[in-house]
């Protein structure tokens, strides 16, 4: 047994040694230990039967859902009731579908139907699973084998929804630590964007957790600027900077703008600056290019100069899903570490198939994609006329914006202008939409637009009768 007298030599030899600080930190945390314990057994106020079925009778919870403006516009709904194609049926009136990205008009491709219906038949609809369990089929690999073979890289994967794709695979590669480009707090990873994305890309670089620069839309002059701060910050922190990885993000073409990227002048930075380039392709895969291979087709760009590209399925493919092709190391890592692949149930089969079809129709006839571009520009031209709007977008986009001519001070009422120009577009037959943005979240203000999209079936009669209506509406509700 230890003698008493040795023990408090013990104690008085810890005080002794130990800081003043120190121990008045401890003593500070032991009284507070203390009172929390006597408040919470004597702090209480108790109530009586009575005072508690008061506070009972009275209590008034707050609403689970704050109050919503019943004219909010994310609240007017437009029901479509045909199947859509070149034209459609919106609240009940036969219009010409102007809003749809159905660019090459493969929705209604009955070969396409058909193959869809015999994949159908045979897998049944879904496939009630993710592809890591039980959710790959045979038709999932042939499209993924069918996709690489067609971009010319070495594998594809796929993935079953189009927004989670991107959003998936800028993830699955930036973490904290490197760097993308936005006028944010510093972070560790390092991205540089458009400030123009769409909001697929802006979700993927929030969950990256990186460090993200702005740089204006399609401005190569803003862009060098901040690489040469960047390269200037890295000199003064070598070892930091030889950690981190820098990433580069554009679109081929700009859901926001419909403006092409200046690819060639990205892919020389990228090399300047040892930066790795992610490209989305969603709506200039099928549509530019002589093969609609994409916007590196049509600029003469070799793959190998962009690190990875995905894509949607949803526009000129005309199905559902995404997919990124690259290199084995790139494609294969996403397979263990792309959200939306791992844990989504996989594409359904029929789908799938149609994406096949789709190919087969980009292979057998390629002159599908001449006839796109030669539409678009036609659309183009016709369209800058308007007297009350103004077209933004490139004339080979399919996409296109028609801005008021005016700027109006609100961004609500003018957002609630160009509803009220839609509808009646539609009543009068031609289908036009504004297009809709998250103002509240999007990381870039993006001014109100009418969004417009060329088929490759509309003949010149539908586009010049398209212009008349529009032209017609716009003078009766801004003048």
């Amino acid at each position: 047994m230890v003698a008493i007298p040795y023990l408090f030599n013990e104690i008085e030899r810890i005080f002794r040694n130990t800081p003043l600080y120190a121990i008045t930190l401890e003593a500070f945390l032991l009284l507070s230990v203390i009172w929390l314990l006597l408040y919470k057994r004597n702090g209480r106020k108790h109530f009586t039967k009575e005072e508690e079925e008061e506070l009972i009778a009275n209590y008034e919870p707050e609403p689970l859902v704050p109050h919503t403006d019943p004219n909010h516009p994310l609240l007017h709904v437009r029901l479509v009731q045909s199947k859509v194609g070149k034209r459609v049926v919106v609240n009940g009136y036969d219009c010409l579908n102007l809003a749809s990205h159905n660019y090459l008009g493969l929705l209604e491709d009955e070969e396409i139907l058909e193959d869809a219906c015999k994949s159908l038949r045979k897998y049944g609809v879904g496939s009630c699973g993710p592809r890591g369990f039980y959710g790959t089929m045979d038709v999932h690999l042939d499209l993924e084998d069918r996709l690489a073979k067609f971009m010319r890289m070495e594998e594809a994967v796929v993935y079953s929804y189009g927004f989670s794709t991107v959003a998936s695979a800028i993830p699955a590669y930036s973490k904290r630590g490197d760097i993308i480009f936005r006028n944010i707090k510093h972070k560790p990873v390092f991205f540089l964007r458009d400030a123009a994305v769409n909001f697929a890309i802006q979700k993927g670089l929030d969950a990256s957790r990186s460090t993200i620069y702005f740089y204006k839309h399609n401005d190569m002059a803003d862009l060098e600027r901040l690489l040469m701060q960047q390269e200037q910050k890295d000199r003064k922190n070598p070892n930091k900077a030889a950690k981190t990885r820098r990433f580069l993000v554009a679109e081929g073409i700009y859901m926001n703008t419909g403006q092409l990227c200046p690819l060639r002048e990205l892919v020389q930075l990228r090399a300047k600056y040892k930066l790795r380039l992610f490209l989305d392709e969603s709506i200039s895969f099928g549509v530019l290019g002589k093969t609609g291979r994409g916007i590196a087709e049509h600029f003469n760009v070799d793959l190998v100069e962009v690190d990875l590209i995905s894509a949607g399925m949803e526009w000129a493919m005309g199905s559902i899903g995404g997919f990124c092709v690259g290199s084995h190391f790139i494609v294969e890592h996403q397979r263990l570490s792309g959200v939306g692949y791992c844990f989504s149930a996989s594409l359904p089969p029929m789908l799938a198939q149609a994406a096949i079809s789709a190919l087969n129709r980009f292979e057998k006839d390629p002159q599908i994609f001449a006839e796109l571009q030669e539409t678009s520009r036609l659309l183009h031209q016709i369209f800058s006329n308007f007297s009350k709007l103004t077209i933004g977008g490139h004339p080979l986009s399919p996409v296109k914006h028609l801005y008021l001519n005016v700027t109006w001070e609100q961004v609500n009422e003018e957002h609630k202008k160009l509803m009220e120009i839609s509808d009646k577009c539609i009543a009068r037959g031609i289908a036009v939409i504004e297009a809709c943005y998250l103002y509240n979240i999007e990381k870039q203000p993006v001014r109100p637009s009418l969004r417009v999209t060329a088929n490759r079936l509309l003949t010149l009669a539908d586009i010049n009768d398209a212009f008349e209506i529009i032209e017609d509406v716009t003078k009766e509700l801004l003048n």
